[in-house]
């Protein structure tokens, strides 16, 4: 019944989108991220119209949804509207009416007075801002809807014509931006695309590829039997365990780095929610926390500090808030089944937290640590205090005539056309368990994937990096899902450098619409030109 209903549902969405109004726009952009805002506020400063089409409903992407502390990197670097956005949130902390849990601080780790700017800051404070600037540039905004993957994408020879939504909207532009998470659009308007880890050799890259030897951080205390009965290899394995690696080192895979949601946390009472046990609870699901615990384990989530006695809480230890290998087929799936990974991933963490928080095989001392913490309850006020926004670490990646990889952040190789700079560490979060043999021939459980390398400083992302083969379109920029492998991704990733390409590449769809041309032929002169103009910073300090 469920599936007819589908079915018929699909059908009634793909007649009514034949006689919906057609929604028209110079540069229309598909997704609700950090980047997105940025590029719709760049085509408006330029003089052209843009519309947002987002499925979600919050704007801002995780910038809104708990990811208050700022992975920024080399701060020297962020320029043009990225600078802006935390300028604008050093404003909104100037006033004593925002800090409502503690008095306002001379000082706050992550204030920058010197250059009035502030790199920690409540979900809240961020989403105000990033309406702020919807609001003042009178951005068309269109929350919750879906794209229609499979039939809603036109495309007349390589040019990208229009966009429909479940809804049954169409969005017609001239130049259109793929600015989600996933790169949905990238992959409906027929690009290539790669998910997953490229082999070492690819591209030769060190720490691409299955990852063991690397996979330092977030481990497990001591030896963890994987066995259901310690001991036992007929019981059959814990839930979530691979029988191996799957590979060499360095070797290839299509596995995704693990995502959780940030949550925004605090100890004032009267602004805690207590942590609540999640209505299909399984305890099986946390034998492995109670085991690493066993083992001696002391590290179980990062909460670091924002404004008003709250956190952003993200994943630290090797059994925390991530939720290893269940995210899989998140970037290529249909909503339906994403929105049963997002209804996975919230259950396991808040089962997480309960389990820290009151079960009785966690010790006192831990259980006693963990109770005084909640969420907040002046955060996601409509979505039960919990972020709307999966952290989806990386979807996607798209595959253009320009692919950037290690080498280039690192700067062995040189990067052509830069439009912007990242300089956080080549950060990737473990991507499976897996059942290894330690030094005594014990069988035990092992995390791998999680790589942290700093490049060694601020390195330029190019612009073909966001421009596909014009063959397969030339009308689309891609200024989230970026051409490049999975380990150059992992520092390329974040959130201020998402507003910077964000910035660029609408940059490059205003130029390329005035110049009459498609912006895989936009001079770069040109481009760089007005960059500057905007503040954006294209070579290390």
């Amino acid at each position: 019944m469920k599936k007819l209903f589908f079915l018929l549902a699909t059908c009634f969405l793909s007649v009514s989108a034949l006689y919906a109004e057609i929604i028209t726009a110079d540069v229309v952009i598909f997704g609700g991220s950090s980047a997105a805002v940025s590029a719709a506020v760049q085509v408006k400063r330029m003089g052209k119209t843009a519309v947002i089409v987002m499925p979600e409903r919050h704007i801002g992407g995780m910038t809104v949804s708990g990811l208050g502390q700022t992975d920024s990197g080399d701060k020297r670097v962020i320029g043009g509207l990225a600078r802006e956005f935390y300028h604008r949130v050093w404003l909104y902390y100037q006033d004593e009416k925002a800090w409502v849990w503690e008095p306002k601080p001379k000082t706050f780790p992550g204030m920058d007075n010197q250059t009035q700017t502030m790199w920690v800051f409540e979900p809240s404070a961020a989403e105000k801002v990033m309406e702020g600037f919807i609001a003042e540039y009178d951005i068309p905004v269109y929350r919750g809807e879906r794209l229609d993957r499979e039939n809603g994408v036109v495309k007349e020879g390589n040019c990208l014509k229009s966009i429909t939504t479940w809804s049954g909207l169409t969005f017609a532009g001239k130049i259109f931006l793929d600015a989600t998470y996933e790169g949905d659009l990238l992959d409906a308007a027929g690009i290539s695309f790669t998910v997953g880890r490229e082999n070492n050799a690819q591209y030769g890259e060190t720490l691409n590829g299955i990852q063991t030897d690397n996979a330092v951080y977030h481990q497990f205390a001591g030896p963890v039997d994987p066995y259901m009965e310690p001991g036992n290899p007929e019981s059959g394995f814990l839930p979530g365990l691979n029988r191996d690696a799957g590979g060499q080192d360095g070797d290839a895979d299509r596995k995704v780095q693990a995502y959780c949601y940030r949550l925004c946390m605090t100890r004032v009472p009267e602004n805690r929610i207590p942590f609540e046990k999640p209505e299909d609870y399984e305890e099986e699901d946390y034998e492995l926390l109670f085991r690493d615990i066993e083992a001696g384990q002391t590290k179980f989530f990062h909460p670091s500090r924002v404004p008003n006695r709250k956190t952003d809480t993200n994943n630290n230890g090797a059994v925390s808030s991530d939720y290893i290998g269940m995210n899989y087929d998140y970037p290529e799936t249909c909503y339906e089944r994403r929105d049963e990974i997002l209804i996975n991933h919230i259950r396991w963490q808040k089962g997480f937290l309960w389990t820290m928080a009151n079960h009785p095989r966690v010790p006192e001392e831990l259980r006693r640590e963990f109770s005084q913490w909640g969420l907040a309850k002046d955060e996601f006020t409509d979505t039960d205090n919990w972020p709307e926004q999966l952290y989806v670490r990386e979807g996607r990646r798209m595959v253009s005539g320009f692919v950037e990889t290690e080498n280039h952040l690192r700067s062995i190789l040189p990067v052509p056309d830069p439009v912007g700079m990242g300089s956080y560490n080549m950060d990737s979060h473990n991507v499976q368990r897996y059942v290894a043999t330690d030094e005594d021939g014990r069988a035990v459980v092992r995390n791998e994937g999680d790589v942290q390398v700093s490049p060694g400083g601020a390195y330029p992302v190019s612009y073909r990096a966001l421009v596909p083969k014009k063959e397969e379109c030339s009308n689309l920029l891609v200024p989230v899902c970026v051409s490049c492998t999975h380990i150059a991704y992992g520092s390329i990733r974040m959130e201020p450098v998402f507003m910077i390409l964000g910035q660029s590449a609408a940059t490059a769809a205003v130029l390329s619409l005035e110049a009459g041309i498609s912006p895989a032929d936009l001079p770069y002169d040109q481009l760089e030109e007005r960059l500057r103009l905007d503040g954006q910073v294209l070579e290390r300090p």
